[in-house]
């Protein structure tokens, strides 16, 4: 007899996606070389090709655009030539009501999608080898007529058959009388309750199935009975008799003697535990945030639904707090995404422990959360809740769970500020960027008047986006000043935006919205290009020992390969590579990343130098100042500010000069403004100078004039020095 490898196989497939045919049939192969394979992606062709042809099973979608996979099926099944030809129906679905309605429109089997590939090739395996007992038994029969000695040998031949194939299918079969005994129970089935077949037929189905289920088991056989009608398949939950819950899909027909009366009841139970388990595994996946188990913004919408529903019918107000941490970036950037995940993971907790059961956390995506607040009393509770998440995420203690990240929260209230899940997620999105702009490290309500505010962001980002192509960025120069011979020593390259409406823009009004929309990466590759340019030129004048200082963004070193950016920069300006010096932020240095020191030392063979700057605001340490090969720090201009009038800032621009002469190091005070500041400094040993004392920054055509008319005198340079702190406080 030949087995179903043996036999050349008729398979259709039938799907409105071209990946998905490609997929099945590759699928299809692996079963053997005998088959031949008919795609479809219209199923009204594929019905037109089974009017004319047969097959021998039969793969199709659930969901597409003329037909259902339901549909389709059924119409199969009106084709006598196909009546009983297998057919396994692909959904993506978890609603069961789809599934069901292909079961009772006559598909075999189901498969959810995305499929299992090793469960489709099992499960279409065991439909051909259905298949070609059905074939086989179809072609005995047609025998039959030679002689009734031979068609009664056939017969039993036949059901010996049948038998073997209902013994494997992976599916539990028992059939039962008018009396609830069982008249047949199938391997598997048996198998599943430790029992052998032949121990079962005869006695009641309590025997196989326990007082409970066998209960119902009863009352819908009966109905079967009465009515002569099947029973579409339904969920029961099953304790296995080694107490593991399994879930079966449990259908059940009629079967009729000779005399064509129901003798008994078929039931057929398919597991379908590990496919309901692999659907909620998928659920869960769909709405929650991988990295920190919390809903993500997708359940949170349904939550806010849910909530709102409730409002409805109530009297029940709730509050939505946006949450953006302040200072993750800045920890990302210096110790790794390693780090700033499991930061995020602690944040996740400490929310979910602070607000409890009763509320809702969810991540929205990168270091933005959410607290959904059910029945509020008011604007107070809000507040209240708010400012201790605040507190929480502020924590400075000893403890490992200690956060010290800051943060800013907007917060809406519903019914009050909009009935609509979207309408709240923008509105508490907008009171955190006030918030934000504030400073960080606050909270506030939404009002109305914010949302012309955010359609102003929405614009600028548009504005942004086009203003390197057309343009609209250009560097001012501040100089820098050796504060023992008074002499120009070099430059700060500072970005400005000639906006054509809001005039000339520095950083702080859209630096932040740049780095926030990826732009900050090409924005900054143009800076460090034009710097380079303008060097160049200054040392084809002359001005040969001019140094010219670049910021850099911590995400280029992280991403871009700063040396490659630094070496092709100056190989396109022609700048000699000991007249640029890049300035880093601390931050960056923090992690002590292998990848940065290396690209360091690279940047230090090239002649480049390297400063820190804003030294001492940040999370300063010994130990990196002594691990990276770094020229100069620059005093943030803070601690410059207050000397003469606060002992302690004094003390600490003594500590930082101090500290980087003994590392050999030169020293930089930003923000020099007045006479008293800059003789505290020179008193102190510092190095250099900058700031509105000696110049404002300036466009590169100006500079030019300043350094000329720069050695007149100490009168003219103080006088000048007034006019421009005059101008930078106008």
């Amino acid at each position: 007899m030949s087995t179903a490898l043996e036999l050349m196989h008729k398979i259709v497939i039938v799907d409105d996606s071209s990946t998905n045919q490609r997929i099945y049939s590759k699928l299809a192969r692996q079963i053997g070389s005998e088959l031949e394979i008919q795609t479809f992606g219209n199923p009204r062709k594929a019905l037109d090709w089974l009017a004319e042809n047969t097959a021998d099973l039969i793969i199709t979608d659930y969901k597409m655009p003329l037909m259902t996979g339901a549909k389709l099926t059924a119409a199969i099944r009106d084709n006598v030539s196909n009546r009983d030809v297998p057919v396994i129906v692909i959904t993506a679905y978890n609603d069961q009501h789809f599934r069901v309605a292909a079961l009772e429109a006559g598909a075999t089997d189901f498969l959810l999608s995305p499929v299992d590939h090793v469960e489709f090739l099992a499960r279409a395996r065991n439909l051909l080898k259905l298949r070609t007992q059905q074939l086989l038994l179809a072609k005995r029969a047609d025998l039959l007529e030679i002689s009734l000695n031979a068609k009664e040998q056939l017969l039993r031949e036949s059901r010996e058959a049948l038998a073997q194939v209902i013994d494997t299918v992976p599916a539990m079969i028992n059939a039962t009388d008018r009396n609830g005994r069982c008249v047949f129970v199938n391997a598997h089935q048996a198998a599943f309750y430790g029992k052998a077949p032949e121990d079962l037929v005869g006695q009641p189905i309590e025997t196989l199935l326990g007082e409970e289920r066998a209960h119902i088991s009863r009352r819908l056989d009966q109905l079967v009975l009465k009515t002569g009608r099947s029973i579409s398949s339904r969920q029961e939950d099953v304790l296995a008799p080694d107490g593991e819950p399994r879930i079966f899909l449990t259908s059940k027909a009629p079967l009729y003697d000779g005399m064509g009366e129901i003798a008994s009841v078929l039931s057929t139970s398919i597991d379908i535990t590990d496919q309901r388990q692999a659907e909620r595994r998928l659920l869960h996946i769909a709405n929650h945030d991988l990295l920190t188990g919390l809903p993500n913004r997708l359940l949170l919408r349904d939550h806010l639904r849910r909530e709102l529903a409730r409002g409805r019918r109530g009297d029940q107000n709730f509050a939505l707090h946006f949450i953006d941490l302040d200072r993750f970036k800045a920890v990302n950037d210096a110790h790794g995404h390693h780090w700033g995940d499991e930061l995020l993971q602690r944040v996740a907790e400490a929310l979910s422990e602070l607000v409890g059961e009763s509320g809702t956390v969810a991540r929205l995506g990168g270091d933005e959360f959410a607290v959904l607040q059910p029945d509020i009393n008011g604007s107070d509770d809000a507040g209240r809740l708010a400012q201790s998440i605040l507190d929480l995420l502020n924590s400075e203690s000893d403890s490992r769970l200690s956060l010290n990240i800051g943060a800013s929260i907007g917060v809406t209230l519903a019914p009050l500020d909009g009935t609509d899940p979207d309408d709240l997620l923008k509105n508490s999105d907008q009171a955190m960027y006030l918030a934000k702009s504030l400073g960080g490290g606050t909270w506030r309500f939404f009002a109305p008047d914010m949302r012309p505010r955010a359609n102003q962001t929405v614009q600028m980002e548009a504005e942004l986006r086009g203003a390197l192509s057309r343009r609209e960025f250009t560097l001012h120069y501040q100089p820098q000043i050796d504060l023992r011979g008074d002499r120009v020593v070099g430059v700060e390259a500072l970005l400005r935006w000639q906006h054509p409406q809001r005039g000339l823009l520095s950083p702080g009004s859209f630096l932040s919205l740049a780095e926030e929309t990826g732009l900050i990466l090409l924005i900054n590759e143009w800076v460090l290009n034009e710097a380079c340019r303008q060097g160049a030129a200054w040392e084809a004048s002359g001005l040969r020992d001019l140094r010219v200082a670049v910021n850099m963004s911590p995400i280029q070193f992280k991403r871009q390969g700063v040396e490659t950016l630094v070496k092709e920069a100056l190989g396109a300006s022609g700048m000699r590579p000991t007249s640029l010096e890049l300035e880093l932020t601390e931050g960056i240095l923090l992690g002590n990343d292998e990848q940065i020191v290396k690209q360091m030392h690279i940047l230090r063979s090239l002649g480049v130098t390297l400063s820190v700057d804003d030294f001492g605001t940040g999370y300063s340490s010994l130990s990196y100042l002594r691990s990276f090969p770094l020229h100069r720090l620059k005093i943030d201009r803070s601690f410059v500010q207050d000397l003469g009038s606060d002992p302690s800032a004094l003390a600490i621009v003594r500590t930082i000069i101090d500290l980087g002469h003994i590392l050999h190091l030169q020293v930089l005070a930003e923000g020099v403004e007045t006479e008293s500041q800059l003789q505290l400094l020179r008193s102190e040993g510092c190095d250099e100078g900058q700031g509105y004392y000696f110049s404002r920054p300036v466009p590169a055509d100006e500079f030019a004039d300043w350094i000329a008319q720069y050695g007149k005198g100490g009168t003219e340079r103080r006088q000048a020095s007034m006019e421009n702190e005059h101008a930078r406080t106008v």
